[in-house]
C-alpha cells in the first residue's frame, strides 16, 4: 500500500484532522525507503528509522512505512527537528532526510487558490515534487548499527536501584552494571511528598 491518499486518510484517522506535519511524514516515509531501494510496507526489520522528533509527523512516517516503536524498527532522539534517518539495515547505507528551508514559502506554488498558509501547507505538501520538498543527505551513524539494534531479551540488573535492563542498554561504570538513570542525570527524581501518598495509597489498596 503506497496510495499516498490512503496513508494520510489513516494517519488522519489517528487525529482529528489531517494536519501538514502529518503529510510530510507520510512523503518522507515513501522517500526515504524508495531512496533505499526498498519497498513498503516493512513487514520485516530491513528499515530502522531514526526521528528528530514525535507527534503527528510521526504517525505520518510509521503509517507510510510500517515501522513501529514496537518492533523496534522506529527510534527517537528528540532535536525538535522534522528530520530522519533511514538505515537499511542490510547494508547500513544511512540517509537523512529534512525538509528544505523555504518549503512553507515553495508550497504556495503549489496551492495557488489557497490564501491560508496553513490550508496551503496542507495541499502544497502533498502536491510539490520529493526533490523540492526534501533534502537528502548521505550520513554515517557515530555508533554501529549493532549497538544502535543490540540483542532483545538479554537481561542485567542494575546495582544501584536493582531494577532489570534489558536490550543491552546498561552502562559499565566503575566496577559496576548501571542503568542509564543511575549512570547519569535522569529525566526523573524520586520526589518524597509523592512517595508517601503512594505508599498510603498502597497500604489502603492491600
Amino acid at each position: 500500500m503506497s496510495n499516498l491518499q490512503t496513508l494520510l486518510e489513516i494517519s488522519s484517522s489517528r487525529h482529528t484532522h489531517l494536519c501538514p506535519r502529518q503529510v510530510l511524514g507520510a512523503r518522507m516515509g515513501l522517500a526515504g525507503a524508495a531512496a533505499l531501494g526498498l519497498a513498503l510496507p516493512r513487514k520485516d526489520k530491513g528499515l530502522l528509522i531514526i526521528l528528530e522528533t514525535d507527534g503527528c509527523f510521526a504517525d505520518g512516517i510509521e503509517v507510510a512505512t510500517g515501522c513501529s516503536v514496537g518492533h523496534r524498527t522506529l527510534r527517537i532522539e528528540d532535536y525538535g527537528k522534522i528530520a530522519a534517518t533511514f538505515i537499511a539495515v542490510k547494508t547500513e547505507r544511512a540517509l537523512r532526510l529534512a525538509p528544505r528551508a523555504n518549503v512553507r514559502e515553495r508550497a504556495w506554488k503549489y496551492a495557488p487558490d489557497e490564501h491560508r498558509h496553513y490550508f496551503a501547507q496542507l495541499e502544497g505538501y502533498q502536491r510539490m515534487p520529493v526533490d523540492e520538498l526534501f533534502t537528502f543527505q548521505e550520513v554515517a551513524l557515530t555508533k554501529p548499527l549493532r549497538e544502535i539494534l543490540s540483542r532483545p531479551g538479554l537481561r542485567v540488573q542494575c546495582d544501584l536501584c536493582g531494577e532489570e535492563i534489558i536490550n543491552q542498554r546498561e552502562i559499565y561504570q566503575d566496577h559496576q552494571i548501571l542503568c542509564r538513570g543511575c549512570a547519569t542525570l535522569a529525566y526523573y527524581q524520586p520526589a518524597p511528598v509523592a512517595a508517601e501518598v503512594w505508599s498510603s495509597f498502597l497500604a489502603v489498596q492491600a
